[in-house]
């Protein structure tokens, strides 16, 4: 693809940003330009500048806004090695960023961002897109949002989950989300914490095995049961969905892609993106980085996580062996 960047002036006409508005770098073709400058000028932000992202390979990218969004559906080579280069400078300068893959890319664009700050989001609806503009918001340094404890944050979490659903059902109605709703929901949508739970230790100082993978895969069949009879909405518990399947996993000596873990957690794949990464931040999971290929990722229970796992089923005692 030929080397092309755009002009302030070439960005679609709207309403004048805040001067004093956070900045957005968009890196993307011609064809997704209009839709995504609608998104940031729609949010009250400033388009800062618009290029392609294998620009970002000879050094005329520019500085960046403190939100990146990067279109990153269609992905060659070239694409990739900038966007490993994206990934350093947006770590450095402690930018946002907003990736928007495909399924085909997602496990290869995850693998390249590694270091910055980001948000996956798999084939975003509008809806999807302006929630993480907000959340970005929210994120940025001296975004005037309140310290949270740790309940605080998981309740928000749950929130931004509940949000991205309603959203969702709002995009299907062709509803258009109003200028300004991210800024409004950026401190509602602010970075949650959530993490392991020491206490669950009751004293015994060695961990307990892992169960055995058929457990593990029971108990994630009986959960998928209670679907075909109950609207799915009144169990969605993605967080133990992709413990328990990462809990499978490591027993049976497996790796899983973040795409695969995005279909385990049983939530539309962006809010599955979402508790991936803040339970990764939050050090229940990690990344393993592939050996042979360094630009892929795999996700696996962090060794914490591991220890609650094992302890959680070594509570559930022998006899759970005998309902399997």
């Amino acid at each position: 693809m030929a080397q092309q960047a755009y002009a302030f002036a070439d960005v679609p006409e709207a309403d004048a940003p805040d001067p004093l508005a956070p900045a957005v770098s968009l890196f993307c073709d011609a064809a997704a330009l209009p839709i995504l400058d609608a998104d940031v000028r729609g949010a009250g932000l400033a388009v800062r500048a618009v290029r392609l992202l294998s620009s970002l390979l000879d050094g005329a990218a520019g500085p960046l806004g403190e939100v990146v969004i990067a279109d990153c559906r269609q992905m060659g080579a070239a694409e990739l090695a900038a966007l490993v280069r994206l990934d350093e400078r947006a770590a450095r300068a402690g930018a946002e960023v907003l990736a928007l893959t495909s399924t085909n890319t997602l496990d290869d664009v995850f693998g390249c961002l590694a270091t910055a700050k980001v948000q996956f989001l798999l084939e975003p609806t509008q809806a999807e897109r302006a929630v993480a503009l907000g959340i970005a918001l929210g994120r940025i340094p001296g975004a005037r949002v309140r310290e949270m404890d740790d309940e605080d944050r998981l309740a928000l979490l749950r929130l931004t989950q509940e949000v991205s659903r309603l959203a969702t059902k709002v995009d299907r109605l062709a509803v258009p989300l109003g200028p300004g709703a991210p800024q409004d929901m950026s401190a509602r949508l602010a970075s949650p914490g959530i993490g392991y739970k020491a206490g669950g230790n009751t004293g015994r100082r060695q961990r307990p095995p892992l169960p055995d993978a058929r457990l593990v895969h029971h108990t994630i069949q009986q959960r998928r049961l209670r679907e075909r009879f109950f609207a799915e909405e009144l169990f969605a518990d993605p967080a133990w969905d992709i413990l328990l399947d990462l809990t499978a996993a490591r027993a049976e000596h497996r790796r899983v892609s973040v795409t695969s873990l995005c279909i385990a957690a049983a939530v539309p794949a962006t809010t599955a993106l979402r508790w991936i990464a803040q339970m990764t931040e939050d050090g229940l999971l990690v990344r393993e980085q592939d050996q042979v290929d360094r630009r892929r990722s795999f996700v696996a229970l962090s060794d914490e996580a591991a220890d609650g796992m094992a302890r959680y089923f070594d509570a559930l005692g022998a006899d759970a062996m005998k309902l399997i």
